[in-house]
C-alpha cells in the first residue's frame, strides 16, 4: 500500500516546511489497535501534514489489519510478520525498508503525538544529527480517559497547563514535566532549551533521523532479540560511531505514553544484551551484520 499521506484540517492549510523533505513516521505496533485509534486521531490535527504513515507491526493481528483497512483519509504502508515472540527490531527494520521518506520519525504504539509533533521534527531535522524526543508518562486514569474517549488527546495537549497537577498526581512515573511544549522558532527554545545540556540519549519510543544514516547503520541489530537493547542503547553508540551527534528534541516534539503494565519484554534482563553490545563496541562493528540487509 504505497500511498501519500496528504489530510489537512477543515478551514486550515497545510503547513510546507520543506518541499524537499519528505517525511516518513514509522509507529511499531502489536496488538493494540485501540492506541493506535488514538495515534491516528492525532494525526488528522498534524500542524505538518506532507509525510507518510508506515505501521511496522510485530505480528499479523487481525484486528489490526481490519482497523488498518478501514482507514480510508489517510494512506499508509502497513508491514507484518509472523508473531514468534517479540521481533521489534525485525518489525522496525520491515518499516525502514518499506518507507520512502528521506527524514524517518520513530515512535511506539502506546506513544500519542501532539499536534505539532511532525512540524517539530521537520524544523530540527539537520545533516549530522539524531533528534532524541521524550514521552510524558500518563498515568491509569488519563489514560483510561484517552482510551473512552472522555478527552481527546488535542484536549490535553491544550489544556495541560491547567490540567498538570492532577495529571502529575495520576502519573506512577516522574517527569509529567515533559508534557510541556516550547517552540522551535521561539525565544524560550532558543535562550533556555536548544543549548541547555541536557540527557539526549536515544528512546526509541520517540526519535528521528535521516534514512541515509540508519541505511549506513543496516537499521536496527536483530541480534538483541527481546530485550530493549536493540531499539535505543544499541542505536546510539552506532550512530556516533559513523560521526553523528544526537540533539535533544525535549519539550519540542512531545508525546502522551499511554500507562500500562510494564511488559514481559521489560521485565526481561538485559545484562546478556549489553555485554554483547559491549563487545561489538570494542570491535568497532557499528554496522550490525543482522539487520535490514538481511530482508
Amino acid at each position: 500500500m504505497i500511498r501519500q499521506c496528504t489530510e489537512t484540517l477543515k478551514g486550515k492549510n497545510p503547513l510546507m516546511l520543506d518541499k524537499n523533505r519528505k517525511v516518513s513516521l514509522i509507529i511499531a505496533v502489536y496488538k493494540d489497535v485501540e492506541a493506535l485509534k488514538l495515534i491516528m486521531d492525532a494525526l488528522r490535527y498534524q500542524t505538518y501534514t506532507d509525510f507518510e504513515v508506515v505501521i511496522a507491526e510485530d505480528g499479523e493481528n487481525t484486528q489490526m489489519r481490519e482497523y488498518i483497512e478501514s482507514i480510508k483519509d489517510f494512506n499508509i504502508k502497513h508491514t507484518t510478520q509472523e508473531d514468534l515472540g517479540i521481533r521489534k527490531t525485525r518489525s522496525l527494520n520491515n518499516g525502514i525498508i518499506a518507507s520512502s521518506g528521506d527524514f524517518l520519525i520513530f515512535i511506539d504504539g502506546d506513544c500519542v503525538p501532539y499536534s505539532t509533533f511532525v512540524e517539530s521534527y521537520v524544523k530540527l531535522a539537520e545533516d549530522g544529527y539524531v533528534l532524541s524526543g521524550r514521552r510524558m508518562n500518563l498515568g491509569p486514569k488519563y489514560s483510561k480517559k484517552l482510551r473512552d474517549r472522555e478527552l481527546s488527546t488535542l484536549t490535553l495537549e491544550k489544556t495541560f497547563l491547567f490540567r498538570y497537577l492532577f495529571i502529575a498526581k495520576d502519573a506512577i512515573e516522574r517527569h509529567s514535566e515533559d508534557g510541556f511544549r516550547v517552540s522551535p522558532d521561539g525565544w524560550i527554545y532558543k535562550t533556555f532549551i536548544k543549548n541547555r545540556k541536557a540527557s539526549t540519549s536515544i528512546l526509541g519510543c520517540n526519535y528521528a533521523c535521516f534514512k541515509k544514516d540508519i541505511v549506513e547503520i543496516n537499521g536496527y541489530d536483530e541480534a538483541y532479540r527481546d530485550t530493549a537493547v536493540g531499539d535505543d542503547t544499541d542505536l546510539e553508540w552506532r550512530f556516533k560511531a559513523i560521526g553523528l551527534k544526537l540533539k535533544s528534541a525535549k519539550y519540542v516534539a512531545n508525546v502522551f505514553h499511554l500507562y500500562h503494565p510494564r511488559s514481559i519484554r521489560e521485565k526481561i534482563s538485559s545484562d546478556w544484551a549489553l555485554e554483547l553490545m559491549e563487545e561489538k563496541k570494542r570491535s568497532k562493528q557499528f554496522k550490525c551484520e543482522q539487520g535490514i540487509d538481511r530482508h
